[in-house]
């Protein structure tokens, strides 16, 4: 990329010089993996603009029909085309191990629409290079939670956010973050399925089992148009799906056998105080009343005993793949 257009901005040219710095004193491998689906009008710029912070960038083109391979291509960047659309939990497994092929030390993911600055790749790869952790998370939220957003916005920012305190026992900021590094040597603890939740809570679900070290770095985020224009109701329901979805896959004790073993409660000492009235003669079969204790008995047991299969399913899942 040419020095001209960065002399013209005295703040960008800056930027620029510090980067040099960074990179001549790392000796580490920075690969970046930008998913992209039909991103031709930012692609371009995105990859040039990462190519400045990192050695490699990878474009998974997860099937576009438009021109998003080509101008990637055209713009320095290894592209990988899948056939047709995968998802991200694929585009972002087939980038990782895209990444190793090139031996990678460090693996940035960053979404491919503009709204990560490459700019925080320097700040975002830094606990890793220092060896102070093996994950960094990118956070809108770290140091500025967000004051301008709409209320509920920041409701369910807040909602999902103790989801990860419960579900993972960690203290992340900013769950839905697709801007994050990793430590190559990582890359075997994820399974990249994103079948029962989005993958970027799959992935600190990986890591928070894996144990390895998960730090934040304040990042920037530009605010993309359609965002200002999402209906109210509609955002507040799919950050309620996706907390369901997340204590479901990763927390189904809590999911299934706390509410059923209260159910299951409920139907049996309502059924035990209908027998105690019978027999002492101050009650009468009563349909509803005997339809609701049965049915909230059933109900609970059947609960209580799917929330232990599954935990116990996810258990020897998480150890075959270990193993």
């Amino acid at each position: 990329m040419s020095n001209e257009p960065l002399m013209g901005n005295s703040t960008l040219y800056s930027t620029y010089k510090e980067n040099q710095r960074f990179r001549e004193t790392s000796s580490q491998n920075i690969t970046a993996i930008l998913p992209a689906y039909n991103e031709e009008v930012s692609i371009g710029s995105i990859v040039l603009l990462t190519k400045l912070y990192a050695d490699n960038v990878i474009v998974v083109d997860d099937g576009s029909t438009d021109l998003t391979a080509d101008i990637a291509r055209k713009a320095g960047a290894e592209v990988v085309s899948h056939g047709a659309n995968r998802g991200k939990a694929e585009a972002i497994k087939t980038g990782f191990t895209a990444a190793a092929d090139l031996g990678a030390d460090i693996i940035v993911t960053m979404d491919s629409d503009g709204q990560h600055n490459p700019a925080d790749i320097p700040n975002l790869v830094a606990p890793i290079i220092k060896g102070n952790a093996e994950m960094v998370n990118g956070s809108r939220y770290l140091n500025y939670p967000g004051k301008n957003s709409p209320v509920y916005c920041r409701a369910g920012q807040t909602m999902q956010d103790t989801t990860v305190k419960m579900n993972f026992n960690l203290k992340i900021t900013d769950m839905q973050s697709g801007f994050r590094a990793f430590a190559a040597s990582t890359k075997g603890i994820f399974r990249f399925s994103g079948k029962k939740t989005a993958i970027e809570n799959e992935m600190l679900a990986d890591a928070g089992r894996s144990g390895i070290r998960i730090t934040e770095i304040e990042i920037g985020a530009h605010t993309i148009p359609e965002a200002h224009s999402r209906n109210p109701a509609k955002y507040i329901m799919g950050a309620l799906r996706a907390i369901t979805e997340d204590v479901d896959a990763n927390k189904p004790l809590y999911f299934y056998s706390v509410p059923g073993f209260a159910l299951a409660t409920c139907g049996f000492y309502m059924g035990f105080k209908f027998l105690e009235a019978f027999f002492l003669g101050s009650a009468s079969l009563n349909f509803e009343h005997t339809f609701l204790m049965v049915f909230l008995a059933l109900a609970g047991a059947y609960m209580t005993l799917r929330g232990i299969i599954a935990h116990s399913m996810a258990g020897a899942l998480r150890q075959t793949e270990t193993v």
